[in-house]
């Protein structure tokens, strides 16, 4: 599976083996699985990509939330790219998707999913 454009492919199959992944990727291992233990939105609005906002800018594809700070950002498929600007500027390395439904999590440092 590719994600968010990612070219390297990725070693081992972690899909349903959540020891795997911490094994990989300590930072997925620190935050753990409990959406609930999540932090909230930064600016208290998960339903848009804050960057985007300031920017007067209403068109985004996906969002995705820091789950360090909450910042709130688009996905790799959006123009701007938020929340892996998000991820290069302060370095935090575990977000989740803040779509309905989703509580998948990326690791930006190991690139896996968990």
């Amino acid at each position: 599976m590719r994600l968010f454009g990612r070219s390297r492919p990725r070693v081992g199959d972690t899909r349903g083996n959540a020891g795997v992944v911490e094994a990989r990727c300590p930072e997925l291992a620190e935050i753990g699985v409990d959406p609930a233990a999540d932090p909230g939105p930064a600016t208290g609005d998960i339903s848009v990509c804050e960057d985007c906002v300031q920017l007067g800018e209403q068109h985004w594809a996906h969002l995705r939330i820091c789950l360090e700070c909450g910042h709130v950002g688009c996905c790799d498929s959006s123009p701007r790219r938020h929340a892996t600007a998000h991820f290069h500027d302060v370095g935090h390395p575990v977000m989740r998707s803040a779509e309905p439904g989703e509580v998948w999590r990326w690791c930006y440092i190991h690139e896996v999913m968990g």
